[in-house]
């Protein structure tokens, strides 16, 4: 008979391994038993989707359990992993380089997040206290008080005087910070006493910005820190508006948005076949350098929006709305026929919203290519932009790819083999999606090399969506470095369904690596969209942690809607009540190694 008990023994270790060290990170998402009425709830959450906190191996995550100086390194490591070095390694003499969290303690050293003790000593399994933990996080994130200290922990916290006096003034500044989360009485602080889970969870959550924390638990009645940092955009298109065609109506809408406290403007500058910009590139390749239309003649809407925009402290990221598709009329389509791509039936005309007749470009085509990326790459060279923005016309439709170009090129790859007739063949979708995908790769790369500090932003739909109405493999380009900044566009009126939107795997794994923002509908002009509606849609965004919100469109915020303009413009304001950065893409939110 074999012997099973070496086995059995081996078994039996690796279980009292996983007891004795439960806060090893597992990396799952989280909903335990012991948190579902924790204050605490919603910020344990979305920490752990964000894989910065995770739970034991029996589904608890034990809130009320204290918090040792090495876990709250590695929670600190993965919450702040681009926070600068600002000092010399140190090899602690408690810290073996087998132990679990050498490689964190290591580095929140070295960022400044914590400290040893006389000697070389780090205590690794050392409770830490409440006051060591917001020391911590003000000193790693270099914070200080703008205010007299001593007015404001007396004017926060009844138990001040037992402020050790070395924690003081960063406890001042943590204050100011809105760091300072304290339950069940926001006026006591408990400096002395042991940080939790639950505690330590929320005082990330503030330090990161990360919505969740109650604010009737924040030291000094302050909003969450979320709101500091938010996405506020709201894309300025030519159709059903007449924002884009005077300069006087731009200025004008640009200084309303800004008082209601937007920070970032999306401008179309490439649509109906034409740019709205003056552009050489247009003129070579379309016979004209600027749209016809009356209200752009003798302006550059463009350079309008960034001076404007600038002025009132708004980004502008200009939007390539059309992407490969132009109207079927255009003389894009009439100057380059060999440029298009159809149908297996040989159509070329594609109807958009069963009203207009459209056209694709062919991206896989090198002079495609070359066409786009020499008009984007003249508007990042000519503009002093803050980046660019895509969509799905940045792919073509699905049941397109059934030109002479696109089947020799498959046949070359797939030994003289004609592509699926089926135009919906999985292989056949990813074959033209990772076409487009290499095409990314290139124009990433020429926008990066004209300058660098030019985000690339895309605005989507959702990814099977996307992928498979589109040919736009956006969860791809995500992981490949090609996107800087998401915003998925997630236009639905049921609420359930907007939701299962935010919570889909391809957008949570992108909101751990780029700011991940969410396209709300404001309204069209023949489908007004309550403000209620509005109003509940920003709020989930907000409760599940994402970057902010973008409303299409510019016209419908308050024109479009069985509202008054005042009433809407008011929940507007409800919304916005402080002016807010937008995130940093290059340093709140770069990609993870």
């Amino acid at each position: 008979m074999t012997n099973n008990k070496p086995k059995f023994l081996v078994l039996l270790i690796l279980s009292l391994i996983l007891a004795l060290l439960p806060s090893l990170p597992s990396f799952s998402q989280m909903n335990p038993s012991d948190i579902q009425n924790h204050w605490a709830k919603d910020c344990i959450q979305q920490l752990s989707q964000r894989e910065i906190i995770s739970g034991y191996p029996n589904g608890t995550f034990r809130p009320d359990r204290p918090v040792t100086r090495a876990e709250f390194a590695a929670i600190v490591n993965k919450a702040f992993p681009n926070a600068p070095i600002s000092r010399a390694a140190i090899n602690f003499t408690d810290v073996s380089s087998t132990f679990w969290a050498n490689a964190a303690i290591a580095r929140v050293y070295q960022t400044n997040f914590l400290s040893g003790y006389p000697n070389r000593i780090f205590q690794p399994n050392q409770n830490i206290p409440r006051v060591q933990a917001l020391v911590a996080l003000t000193s790693g994130l270099n914070y200080s008080p703008g205010q007299p200290v001593e007015a404001t922990l007396s004017s926060n916290f009844t138990d001040a005087s037992t402020i050790p006096n070395y924690a003081k003034t960063a406890i001042a500044a943590a204050t100011e910070r809105s760091l300072a989360v304290n339950y069940p009485n926001v006026g006591q602080l408990k400096p002395n006493q042991l940080a939790t889970r639950g505690e330590v969870a929320a005082f990330v959550c503030q330090a990161m910005g990360v919505a969740g924390v109650p604010s009737a638990y924040i030291a000094g009645g302050q909003e969450p820190v979320a709101t500091r940092s938010e996405l506020r955009g709201v894309w300025l298109t030519n159709v059903d508006s007449d924002v884009l065609f005077s300069r006087e109506k731009l200025s004008s809408a640009i200084a309303q948005l800004a008082q209601l406290h937007f920070n970032t403007l999306y401008p179309t500058v490439w649509n109906w076949g034409y740019t709205l910009y003056p552009s050489e590139v247009a003129r070579r390749e379309i016979g004209t350098a600027l749209d016809p239309a009356p209200g752009l003649q003798g302006r550059d809407m463009l350079a309008e929006t960034i001076e404007q925009g600038r002025a009132k402290g708004l980004s502008v990221i200009p939007w390539f709305e059309f992407g490969f598709m132009a109207p079927a009329d255009s003389q894009l389509a009439q100057r380059h026929p060999q440029w298009l791509t159809q149908r297996r039936n040989g159509e070329t005309v594609w109807v958009e919203g069963g009203v207009h007749n459209r056209v694709w470009l062919n991206p896989l085509r090198p002079d495609v290519q070359g066409f786009l990326t020499d008009l984007i790459v003249e508007i990042v060279r000519n503009y002093d932009i803050d980046g660019i923005q895509f969509d799905d016309h940045f792919g073509y439709p699905s049941d397109f790819g059934y030109d002479d170009f696109t089947i020799e090129l498959y046949k070359q790859e797939h030994n003289g083999q004609a592509p699926p007739t089926d135009f919906k063949n999985p292989e056949w979708i990813r074959w033209r999606a990772g076409k487009i995908t290499n095409y990314m790769e290139q124009l990433f790369a020429a926008i990066k090399a004209t300058k660098n500090d030019v985000i690339v932003s895309l605005s989507p739909n959702p990814q099977e969506f996307s992928l498979d109405s589109y040919l736009l493999d956006w969860q791809t380009w995500e992981r490949l470095g090609l996107i800087e900044e998401l915003i998925v566009q997630v236009y639905r009126d049921d609420l359930s369904r907007f939701s299962a939107e935010l919570a889909h795997p391809s957008v949570q794994q992108a909101k751990n690596h780029i700011p991940v923002a969410i396209g709300v509908l404001s309204g069209l002009k023949g489908r007004f969209v309550p403000v209620e509606q509005i109003q509940e849609q920003v709020e989930i965004v907000r409760d599940r942690g994402f970057a902010g919100i973008s409303f299409f469109f510019f016209e419908s915020l308050w024109n479009y809607a069985s509202e008054t303009p005042q009433q809407r413009q008011s929940a507007l304001q409800q919304l916005f009540p402080n002016e807010v950065e937008r995130p940093s893409v290059y340093e709140d939110w770069k990609p993870k190694s």
